[in-house]
C-alpha cells in the first residue's frame, strides 16, 4: 500500500508539472510558400504559464531537425539562425512568452522545427507542436551558360586593348611632314 501511495503521489506530481507550461509555435503569415536555399522565414512561439504558481527560471529554445530519408538528424543551427534561445527570469500564472525564431535557410530537404521550454524548478520539458517545411534547391550558374561571359569578356578587352593600340600607333605615328614644318 505504501509503495501505491509513492507512485501515486509521484504521477500527480508529474501531472501538475506536466500542466505548468504550455507552447504554441506557428509559422509566419509571411513565410514564402515554397521556400529556397536563401529564403529567410519566422516562426511565432508563445510560452504560457498553466500553473497556480510562479514558474522561475524559463528557457526556451529552438530546435531543427531534417526528416530526408536517410538523412534523418538535427541541424546545427550555427548558420541557419542566430536567435537560438530566449529566457525569463520568472513567469507569473497565466503570464505569457512571446518570441519570433527567425531562420535563413540554408541547405534544401524536408525539415521540421520545434521550440522545447523548461525552468528551474521543473524537471520536464515542454514541446510545441513541429511545423514542417521543404527547402527547395537554389538554381545554381550553370558552367554552360557562365562559359561564354568568363571567356568573351577577357577576349573582348584585350580586343579593345589591341585595337587602341593599332589604332593610335598606325593613325597617330608621326610623319615627316608633319614635324618638318608646315609654316
Amino acid at each position: 500500500m505504501r509503495m501505491f501511495l509513492i507512485i501515486a503521489t509521484a504521477m500527480v506530481g508529474s501531472l501538475v508539472q506536466a500542466a505548468s507550461l504550455s507552447v504554441r509555435l506557428s509559422p509566419d503569415a509571411e513565410n514564402p510558400t515554397m521556400p529556397t536555399m536563401g529564403d529567410n522565414m519566422r516562426f511565432h512561439s508563445v510560452i504560457t504559464a498553466t500553473a497556480e504558481e510562479p514558474v522561475d527560471g524559463v528557457v526556451a529554445w529552438i530546435s531543427l531537425v531534417e526528416i530526408d530519408p536517410g538523412r534523418e538528424q538535427p541541424v546545427d543551427l550555427e548558420d541557419w539562425s542566430a536567435h537560438k534561445a530566449v529566457s525569463a527570469a520568472r513567469l507569473e500564472p497565466g503570464e505569457e512568452l512571446e518570441t519570433t525564431w527567425p531562420m535563413r535557410l540554408i541547405q534544401d530537404g524536408d525539415y521540421r522545427v520545434v521550440v522545447s521550454v523548461t525552468a528551474r524548478n521543473q524537471d520536464a520539458v515542454f514541446a510545441s507542436s513541429t511545423v514542417q517545411f521543404h527547402v527547395t534547391r537554389k538554381p545554381v550558374v550553370e558552367s554552360r551558360r557562365i562559359f561564354p561571359v568568363a571567356i568573351g569578356l577577357p577576349v573582348l578587352l584585350l580586343g579593345m586593348l589591341g585595337y587602341r593600340r593599332w589604332h593610335v600607333g598606325h593613325f597617330m605615328r608621326p610623319s615627316a611632314k608633319g614635324f618638318r614644318g608646315h609654316r
